[in-house]
C-alpha cells in the first residue's frame, strides 16, 4: 500500500475546475478550456506523497522547467501558453503556476538514459539489458553507457511504480511512427540537455518526459529536466562503483531508509514527518541544482 500520507483538499478558485491532484501538482482547466498547472511543494518518496513540504520547491521546478523549455524550444515546442497568475488565484500561486495547452497526452513515460543506475542498474544486474536493451559486460552503478538509450516505461497511478517496457511494448500502444518520433525526440533533448549540463560541472545521468499531440504535432508536457524528474550528479565527483552524489530527493530517501527515521519501508505503515534539517538541507539541493543550470541566484 502506497499513496498519499495525507490527501490535501485542492483550493478552489472561481472559473477553474479541479480536475486532478498528483504527487506534486494540482491540474485545473479554465473557461478558455486551457489547463492550470500548479506545483505544489510536495515531496514523494517510495511511492508515498510525504507529509512534509519543502518550502519553495514548487516554484523551483516551475522556473527550471522554463528556462529549459526555453533552451529546447528548437528541438521540440512545448506546452506553456502563459505564467500569468488566474484571475482570483492566491498569491501563492505565484512562480509555480503554468497554463497549458491542453494536449492529447501519450501514456508513456519517455526516459533517457545515459548513465547506469537506479532500476536500470537492477535490470542490469540480472540480464544485462535495460528495457531489452543489451548492454555490455562490466559496468556498474554510475558507468557511462556506450551511447544514450532510451528505455521508455509505463506510466502508473499515485502510489504505484511505472514499470520499465520495451520498445516494442510502446510501438504496439501507440504506434510504429509515434515510437520512432518519441525516441528521437526523447534522445535530441537528453543529448542537448546533457551537454549544457556538463558545462555548468554537471552529469546528467538520466530523465524523464512527457509528451502530447496538439494535432499532430508533438508537443512536451509536464515539467522538464528538473531534480524531480532527472537525476543530476557533480562531475567532479563521479565515480563510478558506487551510488552517486545527487541534486534530486536522494537526501529525502538516504533519511527514510536510515535507522533515524524508524520507518520499514516493507510495513504498509505510512513514512513518518521529515526533521528539520533533512527539510532544509533538500531546499538547498534543489535551489543549488537550479542556480548552478540557470547561473541566476534564486530570489
Amino acid at each position: 500500500m502506497s499513496g498519499f500520507v495525507e490527501k490535501p483538499e485542492p483550493i478552489q478558485v472561481p472559473g477553474l475546475v479541479h480536475l486532478h491532484t498528483g504527487k506534486v501538482r494540482e491540474l485545473y482547466r479554465n473557461e478558455a478550456g486551457e489547463l492550470v498547472m500548479v506545483a505544489s511543494d510536495r515531496m514523494s518518496a517510495y511511492d508515498w506523497v510525504l507529509p512534509t513540504e519543502i518550502p519553495d520547491k514548487g516554484r523551483v521546478l516551475t522556473q527550471l522547467s522554463l528556462w529549459w523549455f526555453d533552451q529546447l524550444a528548437d528541438l521540440v515546442p512545448n506546452h506553456v501558453i502563459s505564467t500569468d497568475l488566474p484571475r482570483g488565484a492566491p498569491a501563492d500561486w505565484a512562480g509555480r503556476t503554468l497554463i497549458c495547452k491542453s494536449l492529447k497526452m501519450i501514456p508513456v513515460e519517455c526516459v533517457a538514459r545515459g548513465y547506469l543506475t537506479g532500476s536500470g542498474l537492477a535490470e542490469y544486474k540480472e540480464s544485462r539489458t535495460v528495457c531489452g536493451i543489451g548492454l555490455p559486460e562490466g559496468l556498474v552503478d554510475g558507468s557511462e553507457l556506450p551511447a544514450p538509450i532510451f528505455t521508455p516505461a509505463a506510466k502508473a497511478a499515485v502510489g504505484e511504480h511505472d514499470e520499465n517496457v520495451s520498445y516494442e511494448e510502446v510501438a504496439r500502444q501507440v504506434g510504429a511512427e509515434t515510437a520512432a518520433q518519441l525516441r528521437q525526440t526523447t534522445l535530441a533533448v537528453y543529448g542537448r540537455a546533457r551537454d549544457i549540463a556538463r558545462e555548468r560541472g554537471l552529469i546528467l545521468a538520466d530523465t524523464k518526459f512527457e509528451f502530447g499531440f496538439a494535432a499532430d504535432e508533438l508537443v512536451l508536457a509536464d515539467e522538464v529536466l528538473t531534480p524531480d524528474s532527472s537525476r543530476f550528479w557533480p562531475a567532479d565527483q563521479w565515480e563510478p562503483g558506487h551510488a552517486q552524489p545527487s541534486f534530486d530527493k536522494q537526501y529525502v530517501r538516504d533519511w527514510l531508509t536510515s535507522a533515524a527515521s524508524g520507518w520499514d519501508r516493507a510495513s504498509e505503515q505510512p513514512p513518518p514527518p521529515l526533521p528539520a534539517d533533512v527539510v532544509d538541507a533538500t531546499r538547498a539541493k534543489y535551489i543549488e541544482a537550479y542556480e548552478r543550470l540557470t547561473g541566476t541566484a534564486w530570489a
